[in-house]
């Protein structure tokens, strides 16, 4: 199976996740960008993740997050979101995400989620199993940034240019 380093879907902003200014709802990003990272996790890796909770009664949950909004999104507006996996532990995953324009020229706000994996059998965080850690290997793509800071400056730096 091909395992690409970055994965991208297409979504349409939705009236109802929009403020008064026509602008996607600062909250409502996160919808936005797990729903997509969900949906590319079938299309590219064949990760179901309900499946696997029913299955494994394994799920990662959201740890912390930072968002850095930088151009608005408009009700309607068709976006690109791209996800890959920065990094990785026995117990903990950091995803970068990318909501850009549907041509990809105007990067509008990036991400950073933490996950880590939980057992709801158990009720307790449970280390990644081996499968995973093989997965994660294939398809990891570090940065040079280490910080979200100084991630989302090179991003806007790039901008200026």
């Amino acid at each position: 199976m091909n395992y690409p380093k970055i994965i991208e879907s297409f979504q349409k902003i939705r009236f109802q996740d929009c403020d008064p200014f026509n602008h996607l709802n600062n909250g409502k990003y996160v919808d936005y960008f797990i729903n997509a990272r969900e949906d590319q996790l079938i299309e590219n890796y064949d990760i179901d993740l309900f499946k696997i909770i029913r299955e494994e009664g394994l799920g990662w949950v959201v740890a912390n997050n930072q968002i850095a909004y930088i151009k608005p999104v408009f009700t309607m507006e068709t976006v690109c979101i791209e996800s890959q996996l920065l990094s990785y532990s026995e117990k903990h995953i950091k995803v970068e995400m990318r909501m850009w324009n549907s041509d990809k020229s105007i990067l509008k706000s990036v991400a950073w989620f933490s996950f880590v994996p939980f057992n709801l059998r158990k009720n307790k965080i449970e280390p990644h199993g081996k499968k995973y850690i093989d997965l994660f290997e294939k398809i990891i793509l570090e940065i040079s940034e280490i910080t979200f800071e100084n991630r989302e400056l090179s991003f806007r730096r790039k901008k200026q240019k």
